[in-house]
């Protein structure tokens, strides 16, 4: 038994999470520029707006709009802040790019 944890402690230890691939904040989403970051990472698109919602967890959560490139539509996220993850996203006419992120 003790040989085979022995065998199987190095593995286990490469395999965790490590540099950047680890977590950077344990707590909840408490600025805008992690929830877009977190919407932008599940769509594919560019966060364009985030504001701090009541959601139904003591910390609430973000209402986050995306823009998608060359597509009609885009989405609106919902980020629930205590998980990191997206709570729910539904499809919205593309809201367009600030001025001064547009490509020329």
């Amino acid at each position: 038994m003790r040989l085979l944890a022995c065998l199987l402690l190095p593995a286990a230890l490469i395999a965790s999470p490590s540099g950047k691939h680890a977590r950077k904040h344990a707590g909840p989403v408490s600025t805008a520029k992690e929830a877009k970051a977190i919407a932008e990472q599940e769509t594919h698109g560019k966060a364009v707006s985030a504001q701090r919602i009541p959601l139904n967890g003591a910390s609430g959560g973000w209402e986050v709009d995306v823009h998608m490139p060359n597509e009609s539509r885009g989405w609106h996220c919902i980020i629930d802040s205590d998980t990191h993850m997206v709570h729910s996203k539904s499809l919205i006419d593309n809201p367009p790019l600030s001025s001064s992120k547009k490509k020329k």
